[in-house]
């Protein structure tokens, strides 16, 4: 059995540590079999939670690190979705590697994949094999649009998800051509239904002692997300309009430099607008006096209001309306890495990587008062921690013969 990362930086014997508080899931281990970016990302959601998270991964590596990147030898996107892992080489069509695996999933509590349907009965690892060596096991299984039905084989990705299921016809202009949404939205939706399907199945776990099946698919999660739009009433044409947007008056305007987004649905806000921006007659008028009202009138309140904004740059409108209006100036995400808010909420960290050296990134999106959870630690390069990690049998932290992580 061979467990030889492709590079030396991959050959860590020790393992990278966790220092700070526990978090709710310290304790639990989890075994992250999955590629790209809902499984793995949900996996670093229970990760930043506490739970110890092990990303086995196959001698090729997780697809999502071919990815272009401007990046030398690591992919942006691969280090963005799976931090706080420890990171181990398994082939799992070697008898032996699958043998090292079975030894893990009898300690872990918690298996996630994405693979198609039909193959984890292949490889030996579906729910009901596992399931009699660790019945306390949580699987989860992320595919593309389920594991029943006509497309359960189909290889599902986030913007095929999208065009599918009426996403990219509601992006852009009406009566446009379908745009999709970059960003991957679908796949991080999915990731947050990972993490909290899991987190229900552990709390159930704690009444009933056993584990069971958890089902995420991209297809699930694209629906999910509109669910404000999939409401079909009796009678109702299927064409009927399902726009969430508020008629033009909220959304994205031009101001004399850049582009400024205003929300304005409220009675306060849409007011507070008016008076803002020098249009008091707007908001006494009767014909705009709702939102719908102003949906209908768009055509003749937008450009009165564009007018107006031209006036000033879209950072001056954002320090004009204040608390009065909501709104944002269009920014890029380079901003927000030394946006005075985020960096109060202590939502960028710095990563120590043995290829890159340092980087800056996102953590911890849920804040826990009382079990905060240890301090993040950088995605793992391939295979690096594969013999600290099969050295041990053991489960739990500081437990005799557990993975515990060493100082540098």
């Amino acid at each position: 059995m061979s467990h030889a990362p492709p590079h030396d930086a991959g050959n860590d014997a020790r393992l990278p540590p966790r220092s700070g508080p526990a978090g709710p899931l310290s304790g639990l281990r989890v075994l992250d079999l999955s590629a790209y970016i809902a499984g793995p990302y949900g996996c670093s959601l229970l990760a930043d939670q506490g739970a110890e998270v092990i990303k086995i991964e196959p001698p090729t590596g997780d697809n999502l690190r071919k990815y272009p990147s401007t990046l030398e030898a690591e992919s942006r996107a691969f280090i963005g979705v799976n931090r706080s892992k420890l990171g181990v080489v398994l082939d799992l069509k070697n008898a032996d590697d699958l043998a090292a695996l079975m030894v893990l999933v009898g300690t872990a509590d918690v298996l996630v994949h994405n693979f198609r349907p039909s193959v984890p009965p292949r490889l030996g690892i579906a729910y009901e094999q596992l399931k009699a060596l660790n019945p306390r096991l949580i699987y989860c299984a992320v595919t593309g649009y389920g594991e029943t039905g006509p497309l359960r084989e189909k290889a599902g990705y986030d913007q095929v998800l999208q065009t599918m299921t009426g996403m990219c016809a509601l992006q852009g202009q009406r009566g446009g051509p379908p745009e999709i949404l970059y960003g991957s939205v679908v796949d991080y939706y999915a990731a947050a239904l990972v993490a909290a399907g899991v987190a229900s199945a552990l709390y159930e776990r704690e009444k009933s002692g056993v584990g069971q099946y958890v089902g995420v698919s991209l297809l699930r999660s694209a629906l999910t997300m509109q669910s404000a739009r999939m409401v079909w009433a009796e009678g109702e044409p299927k064409d009927v309009g399902r726009d969430m947007r508020s008629g033009g008056i909220t959304g994205l305007h031009p101001t004399r430099e850049g582009y400024l987004y205003i929300s304005a649905n409220t009675p306060h806000f849409w007011q507070a607008l008016c008076a803002k921006v020098g249009l008091p007659e707007l908001a006494v008028d009767e014909r705009y006096d709702s939102v719908r009202k102003r949906a209908q009138h768009s055509a003749e309140i937008v450009p009165r209001l564009r007018a107006a904004l031209a006036e000033r740059s879209a950072l001056e409108w954002e320090e004009r309306f204040g608390e009065d209006v909501p709104c944002a100036a269009a920014r890029t995400v380079e901003d927000m890495f030394d946006n005075p808010q985020v960096l109060a909420e202590d939502m960028v960290t710095e990563f120590a990587h043995p290829t890159l050296g340092t980087y800056r990134g996102f953590t911890r999106p849920v804040q826990f008062g009382r079990t905060p959870g240890p301090e993040p630690f950088a995605a793992p390069t391939l295979g690096q921690h594969t013999g600290a990690v099969l050295a041990y049998r053991g489960k739990g932290t500081g437990a005799e013969g557990a993975i515990t992580p060493t100082s540098p």
